[in-house]
């Protein structure tokens, strides 16, 4: 009895070589008849009962490395020479996308026309914010310090072939609404038309993205004129543009805005601005910008600017001169700024010296002057996040005497 159970139990495992010594030819393309081996083939198996002996039998019955992949994976291989997908390749990671995060087209016009150069957005549907903190001490107010969340950014920003939009809010801004805008624009981005809140095309400083700029805000001219006489900035619109690539990279806009609002709050007649912009060698763009209020019922307000910008081996210059009448009439300003991006390292770091310079002439029946000088520092990481050292001595309108202010900025953003 016991001869024959080991007999039994021969055979079972010969059954079983048996069958595992067939998988190569499933696997793969059986290999070419070869006369001893049809003649080992002829000679009946023998198996021994040693377990060591039947594991060899088994390994070499498997399909090795060079036997092709194994049918019946997940990511399955039809053919023998196809490539094997990245996820079926262990400790193959998929790459990141290290490169340079775009600005929003509502933020940096000019920045965002890059994507258009490279073929459109990476992602259709995109969820955007940024934050800077800042500290200051000013010497109008003794020093007091003063602490606080200068921007809160968020939005989203959808991109189809010929349509965009997007909606932002900056949650520490009185004015949560920043854009809300569409565009569409034809197959080769050339011809485009905005409707919504945008930012108008007028000065150059405006169209700068605030996180690409190396200054903590946007300086006294721009403040003056923006934020205090009303002309540009984020308005109600409707804009069309032209964009030709091939002829120094010229771009036109210009559209109609909402207007301001007179001493007791009625909505004035819309205002008109218009920007030109080329760009004779890639390290030179130039620019000419105007801006013009209630331009149907009589413009009474205007402001025509001139702008040049130079970026040559890291270093940055830029210059704006500016020209029209106020309510307090006619005015002048020059804008100057420069800063050199020294890249530290290989994990994204740079150190960004910065300095500037601004004027402003007031000619009315009230003579008045502003000027200022700023000078600074700035650490970057990563397009991701940055930390600025700024000290400005400025007279701006309405002051006795020049003073200094320093101020300390965190900023961080994510796409």
């Amino acid at each position: 009895m016991g001869g024959r159970g080991l007999e039994a139990k021969g055979w079972r495992r010969g059954l079983l070589v048996a069958v595992l010594l067939g998988l190569p030819a499933v696997a793969g393309a059986a290999p070419e008849p070869d006369e001893d081996a049809a003649a080992e083939a002829d000679q009946p198996l023998e198996v021994s009962g040693d377990d060591d002996a039947l594991d060899g039998a088994v390994a070499q019955a498997m399909p090795g490395g060079s036997q092709g992949p194994v049918m019946g994976a997940p990511e399955q291989v039809t053919e023998p020479g196809a490539p094997v997908p990245d996820a079926a390749v262990p400790g193959k990671k998929k790459k990141k996308d290290t490169g340079p995060k775009a600005d929003t087209l509502g933020e940096a016009p000019d920045e965002a026309d890059k994507v258009d150069d490279k073929g459109g957005p990476e992602q259709r549907i995109r969820v955007f914010g940024r934050v800077f903190a800042r500290a200051a001490a000013d010497e109008r107010q003794k020093y007091e310090r003063d602490l606080g969340i200068e921007s809160a950014r968020v939005g989203v920003a959808a991109s189809l072939s010929n349509l965009e939009a997007e909606v932002s809010a900056d949650l520490a801004s009185k004015t949560i609404l920043k854009d809300a805008f569409v565009r569409l624009a034809d197959d080769n981005k050339r011809v485009r038309l905005y409707a919504g809140r945008f930012k108008s095309p007028f000065l150059q400083r405006s169209q700068e993205s605030a996180w690409r700029l190396p200054i903590q805000e946007r300086g006294l001219v721009e403040d003056y004129l923006t934020e205090t006489n009303a002309l540009g900035g984020r308005r109600l619109g409707l804009m069309g543009e032209l964009r030709l690539k091939d002829a120094w990279g010229l771009k036109l806009s210009a559209g109609l805005f909402e207007g301001g609002e007179d001493a007791t709050g009625k909505r004035l007649s819309e205002d008109g601005s218009a920007r030109l912009s080329i760009r004779p060698f890639k390290f030179l763009t130039l620019g000419t910008s105007t801006y013009l209020t209630q331009v149907i019922d009589g413009t009474k307000q205007y402001a025509t600017a001139a702008d040049a910008e130079l970026t040559l081996w890291g270093l940055s210059l830029t210059g704006e001169a500016a020209a029209g009448r106020l309510a307090l009439g006619p005015f002048r300003s020059q804008s100057v700024l420069a800063y050199w991006t020294v890249p530290v390292g290989r994990e994204g770091w740079a150190v960004q010296p910065m300095v500037g310079a601004e004027a402003l002439q007031l000619q009315g029946g009230i003579q008045a002057q502003g000027h200022s000088v700023t000078g600074g520092f700035n650490v970057l990481l990563a397009d991701s996040f940055k930390a600025q050292l700024q000290a400005e001595r400025a007279l701006r309108p309405g002051d006795v005497a020049p003073a200094l202010e320093l101020s300390v900025q965190l900023a961080t953003r994510f796409r």
